[in-house]
């Protein structure tokens, strides 16, 4: 159930409206978005739908649920993305599964790639005398670990998932882009782009915001400039609340502090692959 689905009632009902979802912050493997999209597809009062896109990226699993979803979308109701400030990496990806891609001039956009971060703490374990032992079914299970430097059989496997996925992702970006797969590999190399480089690049299709968003449905689509929008958000209620209380009872199980736990970036809570672009802290270029 969605905030907004009241809306579609009444007066609103034979109007109505274009839908105003929102993707921002960290793309989480199970997005938020996915379900405000799909419900605002299924609602008879949407007549499109406005995505405000203002994230890094995230989780490649999660921004492959938000492109499926903006995709079946469009097969029934036109949706134009708006790149707010940042739309980066699975974001971007999200960007281009609308009809209609654009960004501010001075937005961030980009990042097309895939990594797999990990670390490995052998050393630590050796200073403080603490010995790690393990059992496993095949050399390659639990790869890599954390406890001891990985292997080259291990960094191969790495290797090889990130390709795969990054190719899927290059894939995505030359259909949806139209443009040949060597001018999208070219672009695909992590860059960051502005909108106005973006547009020049092809990777968007105008810079501007909601005006622009809206002139294009009402050319190209014939939705009313005068057709309300009304931002959907999810309606958070009990098992929002179970979550985090669940989450707050296991960090004091772990001995971590609520409000030190609340500072650890999203980004290390997910297992798997990141399509993400995060801006270096100041004071810190060198690193």
């Amino acid at each position: 159930m969605v905030a907004s689905d009241v809306e579609g009632l009444g007066v609103a009902a034979s109007r109505g409206q274009i839908a105003d979802i929102r993707v921002d912050g960290f793309i989480a493997t199970r997005p938020e978005a996915v379900e405000l999209i799909e419900s605002a597809t299924k609602a008879p009062a949407v007549k499109a739908i406005l995505l405000h896109i203002d994230s890094g990226g995230g989780a490649a699993s999660g921004g492959e649920a938000l492109y499926k979803a903006v995709r079946a979308a469009s097969e029934t109701k036109p949706v134009v993305a708006v790149i707010d400030g940042l739309g980066a990496s699975a974001a971007y990806m999200t960007a281009i599964a609308a009809d209609h891609v654009i960004a501010r001039e001075s937005a961030i956009t980009g990042s097309i790639g895939v990594i797999f971060q990990y670390a490995h703490f052998e050393e630590l374990l050796a200073k403080i005398g603490a010995e790690y032992e393990e059992v496993k079914s095949a050399p390659l299970k639990g790869e890599p670990s954390l406890f001891r430097e990985p292997n080259p059989a291990a960094e191969e496997m790495v290797r090889a998932v990130v390709d795969d996925t990054y190719d899927w992702f290059v894939g995505l970006v030359a259909e949806r882009r139209d443009m040949p797969e060597r001018q999208a590999r070219r672009l695909s190399d992590g860059s960051i782009y502005t909108g106005r480089q973006a547009l020049r690049l092809e990777l968007i299709d105008a810079v501007g915001s909601d005006a622009e968003a809206r002139a294009w449905l009402a050319a190209e689509k014939g939705i009313s400039d005068d057709l309300p929008v009304r931002e959907w958000k999810e309606d958070r209620g009990f098992a929002s609340v179970f979550t985090a209380n669940t989450l707050a009872g296991l960090t004091r199980l772990l001995g971590i502090d609520a409000d030190m736990a609340s500072l650890l970036p999203r980004r290390l809570t997910v297992d798997g692959l990141l399509s993400v672009w995060q801006a270096p802290l100041p004071g810190r270029s060198d690193r």
